[in-house]
Protein backbone atom coordinates (compact mmCIF):
# COMPACT_ATOMS: atom_id res chain seq x y z
CA UNK A 1 0.00 0.00 0.00
CA UNK A 2 2.71 2.56 -0.57
CA UNK A 3 1.26 4.48 -4.18
CA UNK A 4 -2.02 4.81 -6.27
CA UNK A 5 -4.93 4.63 -4.59
CA UNK A 6 -4.21 2.22 -1.68
CA UNK A 7 -2.30 5.35 -0.20
CA UNK A 8 -5.42 7.28 -0.06
CA UNK A 9 -7.62 4.42 1.34
CA UNK A 10 -4.80 3.74 3.77
CA UNK A 11 -5.25 7.54 5.29
CA UNK A 12 -9.07 7.73 4.95
CA UNK A 13 -10.04 4.42 6.20
CA UNK A 14 -6.74 2.92 8.66
CA UNK A 15 -6.88 -0.24 9.41
CA UNK A 16 -3.71 -1.52 7.86
CA UNK A 17 -2.95 -4.29 10.61
CA UNK A 18 -6.64 -5.21 10.42
CA UNK A 19 -5.96 -6.17 6.36
CA UNK A 20 -2.61 -7.73 7.17
CA UNK A 21 -4.18 -9.94 9.60
CA UNK A 22 -6.59 -11.02 6.78
CA UNK A 23 -3.74 -12.74 5.18
CA UNK A 24 -5.30 -12.53 1.87
CA UNK A 25 -3.16 -13.78 -1.20
CA UNK A 26 -2.89 -12.64 -5.22
CA UNK A 27 -6.92 -13.71 -6.53
CA UNK A 28 -8.78 -12.77 -3.38
CA UNK A 29 -10.29 -9.19 -1.25
CA UNK A 30 -9.69 -8.60 1.66
CA UNK A 31 -12.26 -6.50 3.47
CA UNK A 32 -13.08 -3.38 5.86
CA UNK A 33 -16.36 -2.13 7.40
CA UNK A 34 -16.49 0.87 8.68
CA UNK A 35 -19.38 3.35 9.69
CA UNK A 36 -22.30 0.69 7.98
CA UNK A 37 -20.18 0.12 4.51
CA UNK A 38 -17.72 -2.00 3.11
CA UNK A 39 -14.37 -1.46 1.89
CA UNK A 40 -12.91 -3.99 -0.48
CA UNK A 41 -9.39 -4.19 -1.45
CA UNK A 42 -8.54 -6.28 -4.52
CA UNK A 43 -5.65 -8.13 -3.87
CA UNK A 44 -3.81 -8.27 -7.62
CA UNK A 45 -0.45 -9.24 -6.82
CA UNK A 46 2.23 -10.22 -4.33
CA UNK A 47 3.99 -7.57 -3.67
CA UNK A 48 3.12 -3.22 -4.58
CA UNK A 49 6.16 -3.06 -6.84
CA UNK A 50 4.76 -6.43 -8.89
CA UNK A 51 1.99 -5.92 -11.77
CA UNK A 52 -0.94 -7.92 -11.59
CA UNK A 53 -2.44 -10.03 -14.01
CA UNK A 54 -6.33 -10.03 -15.31
CA UNK A 55 -6.76 -13.14 -14.03
CA UNK A 56 -6.13 -12.15 -10.39
CA UNK A 57 -8.02 -9.33 -11.20
CA UNK A 58 -11.19 -11.33 -12.30
CA UNK A 59 -10.62 -14.14 -9.12
CA UNK A 60 -10.47 -10.11 -6.87
CA UNK A 61 -13.64 -9.44 -9.00
CA UNK A 62 -15.36 -12.75 -8.00
CA UNK A 63 -14.45 -12.68 -4.39
CA UNK A 64 -15.69 -9.36 -4.35
CA UNK A 65 -19.17 -10.42 -5.57
CA UNK A 66 -19.13 -12.89 -3.61
CA UNK A 67 -18.95 -11.06 -0.33
CA UNK A 68 -21.51 -8.26 -1.65
CA UNK A 69 -24.19 -11.10 -2.27
CA UNK A 70 -23.44 -12.48 0.69
CA UNK A 71 -23.84 -9.38 3.00
CA UNK A 72 -25.87 -7.89 0.88
CA UNK A 73 -24.04 -4.73 -1.03
CA UNK A 74 -26.41 -3.56 -3.30
CA UNK A 75 -24.39 -0.52 -4.56
CA UNK A 76 -20.23 -0.35 -5.34
CA UNK A 77 -18.25 2.53 -6.52
CA UNK A 78 -14.93 2.00 -7.42
CA UNK A 79 -11.98 3.69 -9.85
CA UNK A 80 -10.87 2.47 -12.85
CA UNK A 81 -9.11 -0.41 -10.57
CA UNK A 82 -5.57 -1.17 -12.21
CA UNK A 83 -5.34 1.17 -14.66
CA UNK A 84 -3.59 3.94 -13.20
CA UNK A 85 -0.13 3.16 -11.88
CA UNK A 86 -0.94 -0.77 -12.88
CA UNK A 87 -1.06 -0.07 -16.86
CA UNK A 88 -4.08 -2.03 -17.05
CA UNK A 89 -6.08 -1.37 -19.74
CA UNK A 90 -9.52 -0.06 -19.13
CA UNK A 91 -11.42 -1.42 -21.93
CA UNK A 92 -10.53 -4.90 -20.41
CA UNK A 93 -11.18 -4.52 -16.72
CA UNK A 94 -14.74 -2.68 -17.72
CA UNK A 95 -15.41 -5.65 -19.44
CA UNK A 96 -14.12 -7.72 -17.02
CA UNK A 97 -16.61 -5.80 -14.29
CA UNK A 98 -19.38 -6.38 -16.31
CA UNK A 99 -19.11 -10.15 -16.96
CA UNK A 100 -18.35 -10.61 -13.13
CA UNK A 101 -21.17 -8.84 -12.10
CA UNK A 102 -23.89 -9.06 -14.86
CA UNK A 103 -25.92 -12.03 -12.98
CA UNK A 104 -26.38 -9.49 -9.73
CA UNK A 105 -28.78 -6.78 -8.94
CA UNK A 106 -25.33 -4.52 -7.68
CA UNK A 107 -24.85 -0.89 -9.15
CA UNK A 108 -21.61 -0.28 -10.00
CA UNK A 109 -20.49 3.11 -10.10
CA UNK A 110 -17.23 4.10 -11.70
CA UNK A 111 -15.33 6.92 -10.72
CA UNK A 112 -11.92 9.02 -12.45
CA UNK A 113 -9.43 10.26 -9.77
Amino acid sequence: MGAGIAVLFKKKFGGVQELLNQQKKSGEVAVLKRDGRYIYYLITKKRASHKPTYENLQKSLEAMKSHCLKNGVTDLSMPRIGCGLDRLQWENVSAMIEEVFEATDIKITVYTL
